[in-house]
């Protein structure tokens, strides 16, 4: 699902866009595998008689219920989620009916903080912390190629300008 073109501004670039890890889908996915092997082994294995057809239906509500609660809401949430770095903001959007888009400037970006623990070390990925002014936090939960997104993250603040009277007084001087 690609993000909106239409909540950007004119000059403003998308420089990367990005879902949370995959390994937050493993899970989920597998789970949903063993719920439908459970199902097919159900129908397979039950006797055809009313008992069977009774533990058969019974099987299967309670797999469908676990699977949407536990496997097919958290791939959607998973897919979703968006983590999107512009050239003048940071924007986070998740929610599968009802949306949230949070937008972050840069020049407004204080500190940036990435905490990385062993498995996410080994896949890349990690927690990125963004502080700004007035006390707001961004925190973008399992980035992928999380050192490359602080990089950057940090290339982008630098190189947006501190105010609008700033960037004015510097497209007046010669």
């Amino acid at each position: 699902m690609a993000f909106p073109e239409d909540v950007l501004t004119e000059e403003e670039e998308i420089v990367l866009h990005l879902h949370p890890h995959w390994r937050a889908a493993v899970a989920p996915g597998l789970l949903l595998v063993l719920a439908l092997t459970g199902l097919i082994m159900g129908w397979v294995l039950l006797p055809d008689d009313e008992g069977g057809r009774v533990g058969l239906a019974l099987i299967a509500a309670i797999l469908l219920w676990y699977s949407l609660r536990y496997a097919v809401h958290p791939l959607l949430v998973w897919r979703c989620t968006h983590y999107v770095l512009t050239s003048e903001r940071i924007l986070l959007q998740h929610g599968i009916l009802t949306r949230e888009r949070r937008d972050l400037p840069l020049n407004r970006v204080n500190d940036h903080a990435l905490t990385q623990s062993l498995p996410d070390r080994l896949l890349g990925c990690g927690t990125l912390v963004v502080d700004s002014i007035g006390e707001q936090t961004a925190r973008l939960v399992s980035v992928p190629h999380a050192q490359l997104v602080q990089t950057t993250l940090y290339e982008l603040i630098e190189a947006a300008p501190e105010d609008e009277d700033e960037e004015e007084e510097a497209s007046v001087r010669p």
